[in-house]
């Protein structure tokens, strides 16, 4: 199961994030995507929509995992809302010299989501 997941050739240079500690990043986005997402839908180049379960421990470990990652990788825009009582929507944008890293990111979340 583990050799569908897409590498992590597409992390930008940009990152802050030490690079010992990617590889842990990755697998707790890995965890989340596959628990989590339901629908990945990519709205134009730099934005990506991933619908999500809405449970509590959802939505508590997006808005984490997310603000982690805002913090070492500045360029990301994560908003985080509530579509129903059972859904809740992940918006994800990136400025044009990045569309490259929501490419890895959408890859990565219909990989991880697909091998369920």
């Amino acid at each position: 199961m583990g050799d569908h997941i897409i590498g992590d050739d597409w992390v930008p240079d940009t990152c802050t994030l030490p690079t010992t500690e990617r590889p842990l990043r990755l697998a707790e986005f890995d965890q989340f995507f596959a628990r989590a997402v339901r629908g990945v839908d990519r709205l134009s180049s730099g934005h990506l929509r991933l619908r999500l379960d809405g449970g509590a421990q959802v939505e508590e470990t997006a808005r984490e995992l997310t603000a982690r990652e805002s913090s070492c990788c500045s360029f990301f825009v994560f908003g985080l809302s509530r579509s129903g009582p059972d859904s809740l929507i992940l918006d994800v944008r990136v400025p044009s010299g990045h569309f490259d890293v929501l490419d890895g990111l959408e890859a990565r979340a219909a990989s991880v989501r697909g091998g369920e």
